[in-house]
């Protein structure tokens, strides 16, 4: 059904149709479908934003909210970023939309607890965006594979919000790390991915002969 889903909706966006208000009504209800069946696609919730910039009376908070929501859960992707700057500054004051934009600006900066807290706070804000606290745990999980050569459990625990016993355990397997008796995680070894290089320069004689003229 995603896949009928998306041929039809790529279809809606070819050409001048891409532009053609009367779309919004299906496209916004792709992004609803998107939102409960942890489905993703890109290229047609930016073309509901553009419709909304070019038709702002059509503009729907809650929808554009859902997008927003949607890309925070492709980081370390881009697509947030692309989502917003398709956004009018008077739509991102709108303190529905500024809620989003919190979050965004906590799990960017890597302030993973207060983002979990945030999200403990305004609960709300996630509801019925399936898929969406394992999306972050995920980008949390590529933060702390690229950072750390050894982590404590009970901090990763706190990292990805809060996952306690079995769950916390399947997911320390599921990246591939390794649990030690002394309670630290093993990550990786960070210094494998460093990679040096050596530069060497060849500078024959009649290449600086002029500079050394000059000097005299």
């Amino acid at each position: 059904m995603a896949d009928e889903m998306r041929e039809k909706v790529a279809q809606l966006l070819r050409g001048i149709d891409r532009y053609n208000p009367e779309n919004l009504t299906t496209l916004e209800g792709y992004v609803h479908f998107q939102v409960y069946n942890n489905a993703y696609d890109l290229d047609a919730n930016l073309a509901v934003l553009k419709l909304y910039q070019f038709n702002p009376a059509y503009h729907q908070t809650t929808v554009t909210m859902q997008i927003l929501l949607k890309a925070l859960m492709m980081l370390p992707n881009a697509d947030f970023i692309m989502c917003r700057c398709l956004i009018d500054d008077a739509n991102q004051q709108d303190p529905a939309i500024d809620r989003v934009l919190k979050l965004a600006e906590l799990l960017e900066k890597c302030d993973f607890l207060e983002a979990w807290k945030y999200l403990e706070q305004e609960n709300s804000l996630v509801d019925g965006i399936v898929g969406f606290h394992d999306a972050i745990r995920k980008y949390v999980s590529y933060v702390i594979g690229i950072t750390y050569q050894t982590l404590e459990k009970s901090l990763i625990s706190e990292l990805l919000g809060g996952l306690q016993g079995d769950e916390l355990d399947e997911w320390i397997k599921s990246q591939d790390w390794t649990l030690k008796e002394d309670g630290k995680v093993y990550i990786c070894n960070q210094e494998a991915h460093i990679k040096s290089k050596n530069i060497a320069e060849k500078i024959d004689f009649e290449s600086v002969a002029g500079i050394i003229a000059s000097t005299k």
